[in-house]
């Protein structure tokens, strides 16, 4: 069963680590809903769910002559290795502790770094061009290739409608996406759109008691790391992230069924290591053994050529 990270830092009694978790976590909606999974080994390979087999109605005593075949295909998720160190020189810290605390000072700094690295491979990442890394959205749902989980705004790019997200939340199947991930500007379009249709979007409160923004009783979460420049041609996209006029909006479910982080045994992992050898500082580790998975292809969809 997953777990997410919102949950992991009310069962750990470390305030570092809470605090770690609770920097990464805030102001994303997607890393505060989005489940993490624990897996033993450095990979896991699964089952993606393509199409539900048919079913059939039968007479008494009819032979059941049909087996429609279920339709998967075999996908690898490996394990990256996402981290970064956080020395504090001690010379700093025993001279400016009155000030601040300095290491914690630092070590905030560098869990937002990860935070913002995670939240950007989540979408971007490509292990085929950067093996170091995951595989994420776009990779995952393949928007450089036509399919029934890719919305196309137009063939080049077209200015964004309601009519058009929703053809996106339609497409994700199962039940509503439980996030429509999208950039500020795609935001600022959807309530403009919903103010001149005579309505304003809902909101509520996150898990963390942050206000959010809701489509449809969907959570809307804004990254900043999604471009408003994607190249798109022929109603899929290029592969170029910038240089056009074109954005993308995800809608996900999340779930052992659907869109799962996965991780190595301990999840986010903070390691002291203590003195330097070869400076005169203190060193913290902070690191994650992390992947993405899509375990059916329908519970996600991207809208992409979304124009202003």
């Amino acid at each position: 069963m997953g777990t997410t990270l919102t949950e992991a830092a009310k069962l750990s009694n470390d305030t570092m680590y809470q605090g770690v978790i609770e920097t990464i976590i805030k102001d994303c909606p997607l890393l505060q809903l989005m489940p993490w999974v624990e897996i033993v080994g450095n990979a896991l390979t699964y089952n993606r769910e393509l199409a539900l087999p048919s079913a059939e109605w039968h007479a008494v005593n009819d032979d059941w002559t049909t087996s429609p075949a279920v339709t998967f295909t075999q996908k690898t998720a490996t394990l990256a290795i996402l981290g970064q160190n956080a020395d504090v020189d001690n010379y700093i810290r025993q001279t400016r502790s009155n000030i601040m605390d300095v290491e914690s000072a630092i070590i905030e700094l560098t869990a937002k770094a990860i935070r913002y690295e995670l939240e950007d491979k989540l979408v971007y990442g490509d292990n085929s061009g950067t093996p170091n890394q995951f595989d994420g959205l776009i990779k995952l749902i393949a928007t450089g290739t036509a399919s029934d989980q890719l919305v196309a705004a137009g063939a080049t790019g077209a200015t964004l409608t309601l009519a058009m997200l929703d053809s996106l939340i339609d497409a994700v199947k199962g039940g509503k996406p439980d996030l429509l991930l999208m950039s500020r500007r795609s935001r600022r379009k959807i309530a403009a759109l919903a103010r001149a249709a005579g309505n304003n979007l809902e909101v509520g409160k996150g898990l963390l008691g942050e206000f959010v923004q809701f489509y449809n009783g969907i959570p809307i979460s804004i990254s900043d790391l999604i471009k408003d420049t994607h190249v798109v041609s022929g109603s899929v996209e290029t592969g170029v992230f910038t240089g056009s006029t074109n954005s993308t909006i995800y809608g996900v479910s999340f779930g052992e069924d659907g869109v799962c982080g996965l991780t190595g045994p301990g999840g986010l992992q903070i390691v002291p290591i203590g003195d330097m050898e070869t400076k005169d500082a203190k060193r913290t580790r902070i690191k994650m053994y992390c992947s993405l998975a899509l375990f059916s292809n329908v519970k996600a969809a991207a809208l992409i050529g979304v124009q202003d």
